[in-house]
């Protein structure tokens, strides 16, 4: 990385944007972000699902400016150790699953293979949607896609 493309960890939009650091790890860094949206998800599951959907759609608002200003700030449009996005489309993805282990490895596995495989659409949004929305939204899609595929493996009693 050069210097204009490493994060200042002590701006809070940086430290956001990398996942608390968890994207400067030098291999699979949205992986490891996703890892830090287990966290997440185990706070904020206890809230009413009202709350709980209000908390991961005010999460993707402020990740477009968290995301869009981190990418100006690097020079680097959608650098690999922003993972603020990974951390919101696992929430996407957890967002209705049922309760326990099972589900959040489950959740996990889900929405990191949809994020990496990027089936369309969200591999086209990923190429044509720029600036900060569009680092968001293709993890959205991926978190989205990850989420009926738990309601399909819940509705047929898979696990």
């Amino acid at each position: 990385m050069t210097e204009k493309s490493f994060p200042d960890m002590r701006k809070p939009v940086h430290l956001l944007a990398f996942g608390f650091g968890s994207g400067l790890l030098p291999k699979a860094p949205g992986t490891y972000g996703t890892l830090v949206g287990i966290p997440f998800y185990l706070l904020i599951q206890p809230l009413p699902q009202a709350y709980y959907l209000l908390f991961v759609l005010l999460a993707f608002v402020a990740g477009i400016r968290i995301c869009q200003k981190t990418s100006d700030d690097l020079g680097i449009h959608d650098h690999g150790g922003i993972v603020w996005d990974e951390i919101v489309g696992y929430l996407v993805t957890m967002a209705f699953a049922p309760a326990g282990w099972v589900w959040i490895l489950v959740g996990f596995l889900l929405f990191r293979l949809f994020d990496i495989l990027k089936p369309w659409p969200i591999r086209w949004i990923d190429h044509k949607v720029g600036g900060g929305l569009g680092i968001m939204l293709d993890d959205l899609l991926a978190g989205i896609f990850a989420a009926v595929a738990m309601a399909l493996l819940n509705l047929l009693r898979w696990l």
